[in-house]
């Protein structure tokens, strides 16, 4: 299994739409800058047919650390999360079923 990076998205975009690196460069990193701003601005980021990004409030609770054992407390945060949407999630399904 192989992992798609910022660069393949680039690559892709500079063959797909005929781009030069510097663009297909902007394009991505403006993506990827503006579903960031919106998340820190505290608005959810839905993405039709792909999902949805939000954040989530976490409340500090206890915990341990797993080498030593002893207990720390772990600090209140906000999370980001992602909930696939349906369409997504079923061309997922579809194409791993079609592998086995």
């Amino acid at each position: 299994m192989s992992t798609l990076t910022k660069s393949d998205m680039i690559e892709h975009l500079m063959n797909q739409l005929n781009l030069t690196r510097q663009e297909g460069r902007c394009l991505v990193e403006n993506f990827f800058d503006e579903l960031t701003d919106n998340l820190i601005e505290g608005r959810e980021v839905k993405l039709s047919g792909f999902g949805n990004f939000e954040l989530k409030d976490k409340n500090s609770r206890p915990g341990r650390n797993p080498k030593t054992g002893e207990p720390v407390a772990v600090s209140a945060r906000r999370v980001v999360t992602f909930k696939t949407g349906q369409k997504f999630r079923q061309q997922v399904d579809e194409h791993l079923f079609n592998q086995s």
